[in-house]
């Protein structure tokens, strides 16, 4: 399949997508956008969908309402770290995050290389974690068992699957990889994410 001349990108997550508590060129699409640019691609800006917060259904709902009819050339998936925040059961995760799955393959015009699932990063590790009044090996635990689905679903898919929660971890023992909110990544977070998630897309792109 041939490349188009500028390649659109939708971005659908929350608050690790929209790039809480960091300016908006410093968020992951953004960073994303601008390293690919450097590496001889022509992407456009990211159209994004997400907001600090959003659980599965949420961005459900806020996709319905946004009612895009375009298509994309490069879509990412970033949710559930607020079902598992809020108690939110692994049997609704599995079944939302499915659907959503499905929509963003949708939105890739069923191209299934061009969508890119990024697993959720431990917040546990964090100074708000560890202020939270939770054990913080268990939001570890769930994390994982979250993330675990989303892989299995992903990987059944034929889709992308890129884990990013080791790197999150580093925060534990950086402070360079919080942002000044004591929860969010930094600028400097997300552009490890990218190292990780750019040469990925740009192989899909060129296959």
């Amino acid at each position: 399949m041939a490349i188009p001349s500028a390649l659109s990108y939708l971005a659908l997550g929350d608050s690790y997508t929209i790039g809480e508590a960091v300016e908006q060129q410093d968020s992951f699409p953004y960073q994303l956008v601008k390293l690919l640019n450097g590496e001889g691609l022509h992407v456009k800006q990211p159209e994004v969908i997400a907001q600090t917060g959003w659980t599965t259904d949420e961005l459900m709902s806020a996709i319905k309402e946004r009612n895009l009819s375009q298509t994309f050339d490069i879509v990412t998936l970033l949710i559930g770290v607020n079902n598992q925040y809020r108690g939110y059961t692994t049997e609704n995760y599995r079944k939302e995050f499915d659907m959503l799955l499905a929509t963003a393959c949708n939105f890739a015009d069923a191209h299934k290389k061009r969508v890119f699932v990024i697993s959720i990063p431990d917040w546990g590790v964090t100074d708000f974690g560890k202020q939270s009044g939770r054990d913080v090996q268990q939001i570890a635990h769930e994390i994982d068992t979250f993330n675990h689905i989303k892989e299995e679903i992903t990987r059944l898919n034929g889709v992308t699957y890129i884990d990013i929660t080791p790197i999150s971890r580093k925060a534990l023992t950086d402070a360079r990889l919080t942002a000044s909110d004591g929860l969010h990544p930094s600028a400097e977070m997300y552009a490890e994410w990218v190292k990780e998630i750019a040469p990925k897309v740009k192989a899909n792109l060129n296959s």
